[in-house]
């Protein structure tokens, strides 16, 4: 590694830091006050919802990391729609899967545990029960519990969708940032 590599990943370590600051205070703030005003079920389904998008962008992430660019060039050759950004992926697969994995699937980690607390402090005020009685205890840990086995077990079988089906999912990712970027005339990746 020479120097300019390692600057160049200083700096981008330094800006997903930055990023991954910004975006952990504004879920944590929306996922709190949305969840301070709502019934406990709906609570527990944005929850799932956030729980969900950590496991869909973990593998998103790890497909990345395992597609092969050389499907993507065929594609591009006869000018397929998201064949030149799934191209850009499996080139910057390193900065893909550090924002995929660690910025959005450790964000939703995150999140969805203090989230969990909102909701499991919900549930105890509406059976009556107050902070730090065994059934709030039971909640917290029946719910934290769930929480944790949907997301480990989520991003299991998220793997092997992305490892086995990584051309796929990297090429639909590419079609969908091909139809963002040509409709709303905004570039998402970069050559840089």
């Amino acid at each position: 590694m020479n120097k300019s590599q390692l600057k160049r990943s200083i700096k981008f370590s330094i800006s997903i830091a930055v990023i991954t600051f910004v975006l952990a205070a504004i879920f944590s703030v929306v996922s709190s006050s949305v969840l301070s005003g709502i019934m406990s079920i709906i609570g527990l389904l944005i929850v799932f919802v956030i729980v969900f998008t950590g496991v869909f962008f973990d593998m998103l992430g790890i497909a990345a990391a395992a597609a092969d660019e050389v499907p993507f060039h065929a594609m591009a050759a006869e000018k397929v729609s998201g064949s030149k950004q799934a191209i850009l992926i499996v080139r910057n697969a390193d900065r893909f899967a550090t924002f995929c994995n660690d910025v959005i699937g450790d964000i939703s980690g995150i999140i969805s545990g203090t989230a969990s607390a909102i909701v499991v402090l919900q549930i105890s005020n509406n059976f009556g029960y107050a902070d730090g009685t065994s059934f709030h205890l039971t909640i917290s840990v029946v719910l934290t519990s769930l929480v944790a086995a949907l997301t480990v077990g989520g991003k299991a079988l998220g793997k092997f969708f992305a490892i086995n089906a990584s051309t796929n999912i990297i090429f639909l990712v590419g079609k969908i940032i091909a139809f963002i970027e040509e409709k709303f005339k905004i570039k998402v990746l970069s050559n840089n």
